[in-house]
This record gives structure tokens, C-alpha cells and sequence, in this order.
């Protein structure tokens, strides 16, 4: 259940118009990384985690509901910058003649020029936010990122709130308004929070790497592959220990005569770790069995109901 409270989540508010503003606020609307794309994507993430993992559908429609509230602000602010144009437009279409009504009055052609900085805003939302992004591209369920496991899907989430939040650090650059400034201080406060409870989120659940289910195969899992010729750089990405897994990187330096020894890497042997093909499969049974059962366990195959009401609750 949805329910809307008239007020906004944040104060939103804006010194004067600004359109070209607006217009790149739009990105954070209607765009790849906005707050929309947020809100449908943990959205749709939380019904896989209903039963197996109750606390993180918790998680996620509680923050998909706050992302709303965000797109809400966005929609407010925008609709804010693009103060008068509607207006302006209304007037427009009293006159004979477009060229006249602009004709003398420098104040109201370099408005309406403002206003076209995207053509949208005069020919087709009349002065309103529209479900694009800062190009005018429309938004698409493509942007949204979610596979039904939650070591993959916390994971997307992680990102995407970090590339939310380097957009709003961007557009701090184009905006002098103070009261803009705040609002988006608060939207990109919020993304770093989202951040870290997603990352907790992801903790709770063991065993959480590799992403999913298989293992992966130890004869590759700790190869490097110098696959540019040049300045090599070494670090812990390719020498020492693997982050994870705590396997011996192997830097394979020369990789064509590597690939054409093993016979197109079939034929390699796992080095540098304690994983063997045995006991990688033993895991992956393991590890499928008790994923499993954490599913079936927690789900009903018949008379199934999302939902349980208590009467007694109401009001509460």
C-alpha cells in the first residue's frame, strides 16, 4: 500500500527561475542514474527477497519509497525553476504572431530563449518536468538492474547510489542558487546513506561471495592477464593475495604463449591456491542446497497469500 503525505520530504525551494538549470536537473528525473531509476529498481529487487530474506524486502521498499519522495523533490524543484514559463506560453498563444509578441521586449526573449535551452519544456510539457532525461531521452525500464539474488542486486544497488550521488556533485557546479544547493546537499546525503545500508545489508547474508551460487573454477579464479604492452604496473590486483578468495595472484606476463601452451587454457593447472576442482563442486552443492531450501522453506506452494491482515492493528 502507497499513501502520500502532500508534503514534501525535504523543503525544497528556489531563489529565482532558472531553466537552464532545469533542464540538467532533469538528468536526476527521468535519467539513467535518477531517482526514479532508484525507486522502480529496489522496488522491483524487494519481491524476490519477500520470503527468504523478509528484512531486506524491508530494506528495499522502505528506500524505494524514500526514492519516490526524491523524485518528488526533483519534480518540485524543477517545476520551481521553470516558474512563468507556462504562463508565458498561455499569453503566446493570445497573440497573432509570435515574432510580435517577443518584438521590443528583450526581458521576455531572453526567457523564453532560456526556456528553449530545452525545446520540451515550450513545446510539449508546457513548462513542467517531463520523464527524460537531461537530453530529452526517455526514461527506460532497461535502466533498471535486478536479477533476483540479493548478493547481486545489494551489490547494483552499491553502484547505483554512488553514481547518484557523483551526479548530484556535478551539478553543484551549475547552480549559484543557495536554496538548489541545499536541496541537492540533501538528495546526495542520502545516496551516501542508501550507500552504507546496502553494504550492511549485503553483510548479513553469508556466505555473500562470489555473487551467487558457483564457485568458479580454481584453475582461473587468481590469474592475471597482462594484456597490454607498455609501463605494467604491479598492486594488489595483480600480485599478493586475492581480496576475497586469499589465492596467489598468478601474473601471466607473456598471454599468448600461455593460451597456445595450455592448449586454449584447457590444460592449465590451478596454482597459487588451496581450491581444487573437488572441492569447488562440493561447495557449489552445498552451497545450491542451502540456498534452496531457504526459498522453499519460506514459501507456501499453495493457498499463497502476500500478505497477512490483523484487524487488531489498525490505527497502530
Amino acid at each position: 500500500m502507497i499513501y502520500h503525505v502532500k508534503e514534501l520530504q525535504f523543503n525544497a525551494r528556489v531563489s529565482k527561475p532558472d531553466p537552464r538549470f532545469a533542464r540538467l536537473l532533469l538528468e536526476q528525473f527521468g535519467g539513467g542514474n535518477g531517482e526514479l531509476k532508484a525507486a522502480m529498481q529496489y522496488f522491483v529487487q524487494a519481491f524476490a527477497c519477500k520470503n527468504p530474506h523478509p528484512e531486506i524486502y524491508d530494506l528495499l521498499m522502505d528506500i524505494a519509497a524514500e526514492e519516490l519522495s526524491h523524485l518528488e523533490i526533483v519534480g518540485a524543484t524543477i517545476q520551481m525553476l521553470l516558474t512563468g514559463i507556462n504562463g508565458e506560453l498561455k499569453e503566446m498563444a493570445d497573440e497573432a504572431e509570435i515574432n510580435e509578441t517577443m518584438k521590443g521586449k528583450s526581458a521576455k526573449e531572453d526567457f523564453i530563449h532560456a526556456a528553449t535551452i530545452n525545446p520540451q519544456f515550450g513545446v510539449l510539457s508546457g513548462g513542467s518536468p517531463m520523464l527524460t532525461d537531461s537530453n530529452g531521452i526517455p526514461w527506460c525500464g532497461s535502466y533498471v538492474n535486478a536479477n533476483g539474488e540479493p548478493t547481486i542486486d545489494l551489490r547494483s544497488n552499491i553502484a547505483a547510489e554512488s553514481r547518484a550521488k557523483i551526479v548530484y556533485e556535478y551539478l553543484f557546479k551549475y547552480t549559484d542558487d543557495p536554496y538548489v544547493k541545499e536541496t541537492l546537499s540533501f538528495l546526495m546525503t542520502r545516496e551516501i546513506v542508501h550507500f552504507q545500508q546496502f553494504e550492511a545489508a549485503l553483510a548479513t547474508i553469508e556466505p555473500n561471495f562470489p555473487p551467487g551460487v558457483l564457485q568458479g573454477n580454481p584453475k582461473y579464479s587468481n590469474l592475471y592477464f597482462n594484456m597490454s604492452k607498455g609501463d605494467d604496473t604491479r598492486g594488489p590486483w595483480n600480485e599478493g593475495k586475492s581480496s576475497r578468495l586469499k589465492e596467489e595472484w598468478q601474473y601471466i606476463d607473456n598471454v599468448q604463449d600461455c593460451v597456445l601452451q595450455s592448449n586454449g587454457l584447457t590444460e592449465l593447472e590451478s596454482t597459487g591456491t588451496d581450491r581444487t576442482e573437488k572441492t569447488v563442486r562440493e561447495m557449489d552443492k552445498k552451497i545450491s542446497k542451502q540456498k534452496s531450501q531457504e526459498i522453499k522453506n519460506s514459501t507456501s506452494e499453495k493457498d499463497i497469500q502476500w500478505s497477512e491482515y490483523n484487524s487488531n492493528s489498525k490505527g497502530n
